[in-house]
């Protein structure tokens, strides 16, 4: 009598490797979306360093830590400097003699360009800034910088000016002169063109009125 095998078909193990490529499919979508957010971050890092080499000064061939330590230490500077300005008052209070001085100094590499800082201080009155302006325009020199102040009818000016030719006066101490001269008459009108109030303003000139020679 001949037996019958009874046989059993395996269970198939499709699923299982179905399934093993699908988390393999997964992580390497993860891993090229990581690398791909690597690759941007790598370049923004790349591209504000190279921002703060063209800011610095020499920077060109420090590394990257040199180069972050010069910044820092740029920024403390400047937030002391912050500091510093912040401490001092926005505008001086006009003192109350009547002053005006005048201080030369060589602003150029060839020497003919002469640097000129002015400060008038005397009565406020409308026109007074542009007839000082008028006053440098008159004598050739260019107004790099004006810091004005007024307050109870007192004026302060302060002035930084250049002339570039080389041709007012004969020299330093004949420039500042010749500058005072033409301020005074601004200033000073009474006293510069004569009047009832001439012995009065006389006197404050010969009290509080200065002229600083200085190279």
């Amino acid at each position: 009598m001949a037996s019958t095998a009874s046989t059993r078909e395996p269970t198939p193990a499709a699923p299982e490797l179905s399934s093993s490529s699908g988390r393999s499919a997964t992580e390497a979508r993860s891993l090229k979306v990581h690398s791909e957010a690597e690759r941007r971050r790598r370049e923004r890092i790349n591209g504000h360093l190279a921002t703060l080499r063209r800011m610095m000064p020499d920077a060109n061939q420090m590394d990257k830590a040199t180069l972050l330590s010069s910044v820092v230490s740029q920024v403390r500077h400047l937030k002391r400097k912050a500091a510093e300005t912040a401490t001092q008052p926005l505008t001086p209070i006009p003192p109350e003699a009547n002053e005006i001085t005048v201080r030369c100094y060589t602003a150029g590499s060839d020497d003919r360009t002469t640097g000129i800082r002015v400060t008038v201080s005397c009565d406020d009155r409308p026109g007074l800034f542009t007839g000082l302006a008028g006053a440098f325009r008159g004598l050739g020199l260019r107004t790099l910088r004006a810091e004005l102040a007024s307050l109870g009818g007192r004026a302060h000016h302060v002035f930084v000016l250049c002339n570039e030719d080389g041709d007012v006066g004969a020299g330093p101490k004949a420039l500042e002169r010749t500058v005072w001269q033409a301020l005074a008459q601004v200033a000073f009108p009474e006293t510069a063109f004569g009047g009832t109030s001439w012995s009065k303003r006389q006197r404050i000139l010969d009290a509080g009125c200065s002229l600083m020679y200085s190279v």
